[in-house]
């Protein structure tokens, strides 16, 4: 076959340094809106994005030639720097060391995409320490508890 073609949706999750609440209602949806545009410049495009105080969740899908690591160091480092560079008085403001990638079957994406939309919801009954220890059991990731929080 000459020609290479892929189908490959993540979703991705990352924490705010210690779980912080850095994420406020008012930076938001201006920060989803800059991972956007961080995505595109990757070479791709962030099909959803949510989330609620202390972390993101992203729907992407990965191109034939971007890794998940450069995809989500682009999009930490960028997204640290905007914040800084545009509200001051956030100096504070980091992303935790870490994330998460998890496939995404394509016949699915509907359903993380309502999942995602409905993520103020869901934490009111589930921290996000709990979500992400569910997303790696289902995902039979095996994982050492002294390493997964900073």
């Amino acid at each position: 076959m000459p020609q290479s073609l892929a189908s490959v949706y993540l979703q991705v999750v990352f924490s705010t340094k210690n779980r912080a609440p850095a994420i406020t209602p008012d930076l938001r949806p201006r920060l989803d809106q800059y991972l956007a545009g961080t995505a595109v410049g990757t070479g791709t495009k962030l099909v959803d994005a949510g989330g609620v105080d202390d972390h993101v969740r992203l729907l992407v899908p990965l191109g034939r030639e971007l890794t998940i690591a450069d995809l989500v160091r682009t999009l930490k480092a960028g997204s640290s720097r905007w914040v800084h560079d545009t509200f001051p008085g956030r100096r504070e403001f980091a992303w935790q060391a870490g994330y998460g990638a998890f496939s995404v079957e394509f016949l699915d994406l509907g359903a993380v995409r309502a999942y995602i939309a409905g993520q103020e919801q869901h934490h009111r009954a589930a921290t996000f320490q709990d979500e992400f220890r569910a997303l790696l059991t289902r995902h039979g990731i095996e994982w050492d508890e002294r390493h997964v929080w900073d």
